[in-house]
């Protein structure tokens, strides 16, 4: 079979995108999507996106990490499929797209996509760590001088210990550098390394930046490896609403790749 792709990457974090509207892709064969992913005999990607169609909305995000799994939300492949169906002239400059964790609202401002996240209620604040899901799990932890750290080795450490274990969790080592600002390095689970950037890491870092009082602003800029995202939201009460991660999406090429 001859599958056509399209790569797209958000502050460096990569996807394989597919149009399968027609839903011929094999999305059971864990191998392949693993394989299509692998960055030596595949494509190269952080995971994989399936465009299918939607009877309510504008089209439906399926996603799966590298691993070949099926997988919670990702907030930079949900900024690049935007990108991606406007592409295929499914959208213009504005969407309401389904995901595995709802609905999902998008705005695309020049060659910036804006994608309205689920709002943030349960937050759980530790002496070491701060843990939150923003559409998919994520432990945060604030430390000092994060460019030295080896994220590969630590993160691995958390994502398969304890509470996390089998089912695991994504890690974000954070760095303040002002009032608004941070540095992000992040795990990825299904990944299992770290990567250029973590659409819902870093959401989940502004979020409980604000949480644990390390900032009373509401607008936050996050630099991450790969680049420079930012999260807005408003807080009312115990609730995190309005949550928006806006950066990059861009095309980087397309091409048939037979399996």
């Amino acid at each position: 079979m001859e599958i056509h792709f399209y790569k797209y990457q958000g502050a460096g974090n990569d996807f394989i995108m597919v149009d399968n509207r027609k839903l011929f892709f094999p999305k059971r064969d864990i191998g392949l999507i693993h394989k299509l992913c692998d960055r030596r005999f595949g494509i190269g990607a952080d995971g994989l996106i399936l465009l299918e169609s939607s009877e309510k909305q504008d089209f439906t995000m399926i996603y799966y990490n590298a691993d070949g799994k099926e997988g919670s939300m990702c907030g930079n492949g949900g900024r690049c499929i935007v990108a991606f169906a406007k592409k295929l002239a499914i959208i213009g400059d504005e969407t309401t797209f389904e995901a595995t964790d709802g609905l999902h609202y998008a705005k695309i401002e020049s060659d910036l996509v804006n994608l309205q996240m689920a709002d943030i209620e349960n937050i759980e604040i530790y002496d070491t760590h701060t843990f939150l899901n923003t559409g998919s799990p994520h432990h945060v932890k604030f430390c000092n001088a994060v460019a030295q750290l080896d994220i590969a080795e630590l993160g691995a450490k958390i994502r398969y210990g304890a509470p996390y274990f089998e089912e695991g969790t994504n890690v974000n080592f954070v760095e303040q550098v002002s009032e608004n600002s941070f540095k992000v390095r992040t795990y990825e689970r299904g990944v299992e390394d770290e990567t250029l950037a973590c659409g819902t890491g870093v959401t989940a870092v502004a979020i409980a930046a604000n949480k644990t009082n390390r900032t009373v602003e509401e607008v936050i800029f996050i630099e991450v490896l790969g680049g420079n995202l930012e999260v807005s939201f408003k807080k009312d009460v115990d609730c995190y609403k309005n949550v928006f991660l806006k950066g990059p999406a861009q095309f980087v090429f397309e091409g048939n790749i037979t399996v």
